[in-house]
């Protein structure tokens, strides 16, 4: 923290100048640039994920503005609030003074809260911000809707990520090196707050920045057990691996041996439902119905006469075919997400890759969703020829998880 502010907060861009990001919107060709220069900026809704720059763009727009800012939050303010809001912007607007509203997280206003904006914002009282992580098709209401223009804002790009995180280095006369300033935009997946938050933590642990001390703050605990000598996990990989080889017998006894030991019942049913998919798969279908029949069956009898049920369901999983390409899909799509995310972290502590669905596989049901693209092109398979038309996202063009034999 510097001067009891967190570093976000601290180094929150003053004026455009500074702004890093979202060239579409606030570029110098974009209106909404033009619109601040000429002082003409109307009602907003600014739509994008965490970190974007809604808060900071608003702050921004309200200093080159020079109106003056209230800043909201609709977890925490209400009409009441609103009303003295309106009555100090009646005064400023005597005075010749802007106001402008900036209503952090707008979609948790309902209706009724909502619909006291409408009149301000018609009658030019003040000048209303929403900001909204939610689909303002669905968050906000129409009325207020068809009196403000939606601005979407993108995750920011690690580039972006990194120059931000680098300045902020600077200031703090912190050695940050370009392959750490990228860790850290990487791992931030777009969103510069939680960029700066890393940055913040990591300077606060006193030692010099390396690759693992920012891993390691961001390191998702995993499950607590002893993988080396713990008995029950012994025995519940000798009964997968017994089921994979086909080894009937091998896979009753290790059922029975855990639950004389006292294993849950439901405990076994889920490890044969997992086995189901993960090593039967698409040779025989029907096994993960067994599974999860018995699973149902444990459920609803318990110990001991469950312990039948589970014999019953590892007998049939050990002789039954075997397809691990469910398995194979699953784990290849895994590393796709992590390389398009440009993640160098194992899976356990990565963030998923955020690939943008084609706008024309997006459904449309409202008009502004219908202005922004979303279904434009979109090729209807029974009626029209699909054959060319691509369905993952643009970068993974053509790209194949499943084994050629079944696609």
């Amino acid at each position: 923290m510097i001067k009891d502010l967190p570093l976000a907060t601290y180094f929150r861009p003053k004026n455009l100048a500074e702004f890093v990001g979202q060239e579409k919107i606030v570029g110098p060709a974009s209106w909404l640039f033009q619109a601040i220069q000429k002082d003409q900026v109307p009602s907003l809704i600014f739509w994008g994920p965490p970190g974007s720059g809604k808060t900071t763009l608003a702050a921004i727009i309200a200093k080159a503005t020079k109106a003056e800012f209230t800043e909201f939050s609709a977890t925490s303010n209400g009409v009441k609030d609103l009303k003295q809001i309106v009555e100090r912007a009646q005064e400023n607007k005597r005075l010749g003074i802007k106001t402008l509203l900036f209503i952090d997280e707008i979609h948790r206003w309902n209706k009724a809260q909502q619909d006291a904006l409408l009149p301000q914002v018609e009658n030019g009282r003040i000048i209303l911000i929403g900001a909204t992580t939610e689909n303002p098709s669905f968050a906000v209401n129409s009325a207020l809707l068809s009196r403000v223009k939606v601005v979407v804002l993108e995750s920011l790009g690690e580039a972006e990520l990194a120059v931000i995180v680098k300045r902020a280095a600077k200031e703090l006369a912190v050695k940050l090196n370009s392959t750490l300033a990228g860790l850290i935009a990487r791992l931030a997946n777009g969103d510069a707050r939680k960029a700066l938050n890393i940055l913040e933590s990591a300077v606060e642990q006193d030692r010099p920045l390396t690759a693992e001390l920012i891993k390691s703050i961001i390191n998702k605990p995993g499950l607590l057990y002893d993988k080396n000598g713990d008995e029950h996990y012994n025995l519940i990989s000798a009964l997968h691996k017994s089921m994979r080889g086909g080894n009937a017998d091998a896979a009753a006894y290790y059922v029975s041996r855990m639950l004389t030991a006292g294993e849950d019942p439901l405990y076994i049913a889920r490890r044969l439902i997992r086995f189901a998919s993960e090593d039967i798969g698409l040779a025989n279908n029907s096994a993960l119905m067994l599974a999860n029949a018995v699973y149902d069956a444990c459920h609803k009898i318990g110990i001991p006469e469950c312990r039948v049920n589970l014999i019953h369901g590892a007998i049939y999983l050990a002789k039954s075919p075997k397809s691990i390409a469910a398995y194979q899909a699953d784990q290849l799509i895994q590393a796709e997400i992590a390389e398009s995310g440009n993640l160098p972290v194992p899976p356990e502590i990565a963030e998923s890759g955020n690939l943008p669905v084609p706008l024309y596989l997006r459904n449309a049901p409202t008009k502004l969703m219908a202005d922004l693209g979303y279904s434009r092109g979109y090729k209807y398979t029974p009626l029209e020829d699909d054959s060319q038309q691509e369905y993952l996202p643009e970068k993974l063009k053509n790209k194949k998880f499943l084994p050629t034999s079944l696609v």
